[in-house]
């Protein structure tokens, strides 16, 4: 089975938001031909996979039936397919390479630490959101190009270094639950005649890493989804445009080989960063390739074991990346192709017990719906 690397620059998220701009009159290429409008609206559903939201057209009939619904409409989501590397791609219109939030947790060059890029914590002193993430996102280019620019999501995520990262823009509209969030989009859609507002619902992703993709807890959410995007629909004013697309899918996890507990595993390797499904290893001086020979023979069958520069030349982060951003990136990348999780049970004993998990470059996980809903 070969990576599925992601189409940069034709299909992927980076692509969707540069096509926004376009759309919206902003600047920007538009790769994805989207039709000129007013107003877009961006409804973001973490974890809404393409492949497992085709799965179930009979929970979700709305989005189902949108243009691009059941039979095709398919983005890629970048490497890895995590929340902060796609929020990172969509909050800039570049793939990871030009944005730099490579992963879940991450290296901090030179300090012998991981930053968690999502919680924007760490074990030693933060790094400034402006530095680790310097590109200038989409919104503030829409905001110089005369555009108002809205998130409406969780108001807890206001003030978070990931949101100053990528959400560099916008007007924040704090709203927790779902009359609230469609609320803030009506009045957002409202107030100008041109407009670009996106909003976030998350508790898709979360049920689905607790319970799996698929239980009846994730489908009651899909269900929720489905009935949030129609009554999004609804508040569409004339020549408007509603896109529906996710940050990445998911696998339901089989098979767990805890890092924790094999010493082959743990050898040479000074920093476990990543996640489950897309593991960054920090090698000690010298010890890379013993690393990378180590993890191939233990995970032969199971994942993709590859250098940094293997990576790095295959572009799965992008066509270029900058030199500065390379030590973010772990020497060995470990990414499982079959249903396999590379857990932590010691180093991080909640994510270890999860379900569902994502961040390959498996299908399943790589393809995100883009739906869309017009006035024009």
């Amino acid at each position: 089975m070969n990576p599925l690397v992601p189409a940069y620059g034709t299909a992927s998220l980076a692509d969707l938001s540069s096509s926004l701009l376009a759309a919206v009159g902003a600047d920007g290429d538009n790769p994805l031909d989207l039709a000129p409008a007013g107003r877009v609206l961006l409804f973001l559903v973490d974890g809404m996979g393409a492949e497992l939201l085709r799965a179930h057209p009979g929970v979700a009939p709305f989005l189902s039936s949108l243009p691009g619904g059941v039979s095709g409409g398919v983005l890629t989501a970048g490497f890895p397919a995590t929340t902060v590397t796609s929020l990172g791609t969509l909050g800039t219109g570049v793939p990871p390479g030009g944005h730099g939030m490579l992963g879940y947790q991450l290296a901090v060059p030179g300090a012998g630490y991981l930053l968690n890029c999502l919680r924007w914590t760490a074990p030693g002193p933060l790094v400034e959101p402006g530095e680790w993430q310097p590109t200038p996102t989409v919104y503030e280019r829409a905001v110089a190009a005369g555009v108002p620019v809205s998130y409406v999501g969780p108001a807890k995520f206001e003030t978070t270094g990931f949101n100053r990262a990528v959400y560099r823009g916008v007007r924040f509209v704090g709203a927790d639950e779902v009359d609230d969030r469609i609320e803030g989009v009506r009045h957002a859609l409202a107030a100008e005649p041109r407009a670009h507002v996106s909003v976030y619902y998350g508790d898709l992703d979360s049920t689905g890493h607790l319970t799996g993709w698929g239980s009846p807890a994730w489908l009651d959410q899909l269900a929720l989804v489905d009935r949030m995007a129609e009554r999004l629909a609804e508040t569409l004013p004339p020549n408007s445009a509603m896109y529906v697309t996710a940050d990445h899918g998911m696998i339901n996890v089989a098979d767990r080989v805890d890092i924790d507990t094999l010493p082959a595993l743990r050898e040479g390797v000074t920093l476990l960063g990543g996640e489950a499904r897309a593991r960054h290893l920090y090698t000690a001086p010298g010890a890379s390739a013993a690393v990378l020979d180590t993890w191939r023979e233990v995970l032969a069958g199971k994942a993709w074991v590859v250098s940094r520069e293997e990576a790095v030349e295959s572009g799965w982060f992008g066509p270029e990346i900058r030199p500065e951003w390379l030590p973010r990136i772990g020497d060995v990348l470990a990414v499982p192709y079959t249903d396999c999780a590379l857990v932590a049970s010691v180093a991080e004993p909640h994510e270890a017990g999860f379900l569902g998990c994502h961040g390959s470059l498996t299908p399943a996980e790589q393809h995100v719906p883009l739906l869309e809903v017009s006035t024009r």
